[in-house]
């Protein structure tokens, strides 16, 4: 179960302002939103079946630590990614001759791959041994942070500045990411040396962070 809650919590919270929120929010105007629901659950629950499988392989090739620090660095990354944000490069242009579901599952399929959210699922199936949970976790939070995509672009969208979304999101990847490298280095190294490379990490991820907000001004 704690695989089950953390993938939904990390994927719900890197979907905030993705590329793929930002298509659901799209195609919302075009179709039904259940239409729009149920080809996120189906392109994301191929796409992170994928993901898992990739993540746990890797464990057959490369020690475990250096697994969980890359995994942990990942989500550092993931913090600020989700702090640049992403925008539509036309995938809500995609043609409609297959109709509603099967179109925004293609769209949506191809969008996620290499996407943060994926990346983050192979991550999960690496800290996690429970690669079912992890996957259900995952797709949970795709679908329901596109459902709130949804919402936010039709209902609520003028009330909630998207800019608190994305920091408060930023902020719990970048967490999770210090906390995921000392558990990773902890037992290795002297604890003086592991609080000076969380310490640079985390110096780097705030400096990293004011750059790609006065880029994004």
């Amino acid at each position: 179960m704690v695989a089950l809650g953390a993938s939904f919590i990390f994927v719900l919270l890197a979907e905030m302002g993705d590329k793929t929120q930002l298509l659901a929010m799209a195609f919302a105007a075009k179709y039904k939103a259940y239409q729009v629901l149920l080809a996120v659950f189906i392109a994301t629950l191929l796409n992170h079946s994928l993901a898992v499988v990739a993540g746990r392989a890797l464990t057959t090739i490369m020690p475990l630590e250096v697994i969980s620090f890359v995994a942990a660095l990942s989500f550092v990354g993931f913090g600020l990614w989700t702090i640049r944000g992403d925008k539509l490069d036309g995938e809500d242009k995609a043609a409609s001759k297959f109709g509603p579901v099967l179109t925004v599952s293609i769209a949506f399929f191809l969008a996620e791959m290499g996407d943060k959210t994926q990346l983050a699922t192979i991550s999960l199936a690496v800290e996690y041994s429970s690669i079912l949970n992890v996957l259900m976790g995952t797709t949970l939070g795709m679908v329901v942070a596109d459902a709130i995509g949804i919402i936010l672009g039709i209902v609520m969208r003028k009330h909630i500045p998207e800019k608190s979304i994305k920091w408060f999101s930023a902020t719990i990847f970048v967490l999770f990411g210090l906390t995921g490298i000392y558990k990773a280095i902890s037992l290795k190294i002297d604890p003086i040396y592991v609080w000076v490379i969380i310490s640079c990490v985390g110096a780097f991820a705030v400096a990293a962070a004011h750059r790609i907000t006065k880029l994004n001004k």
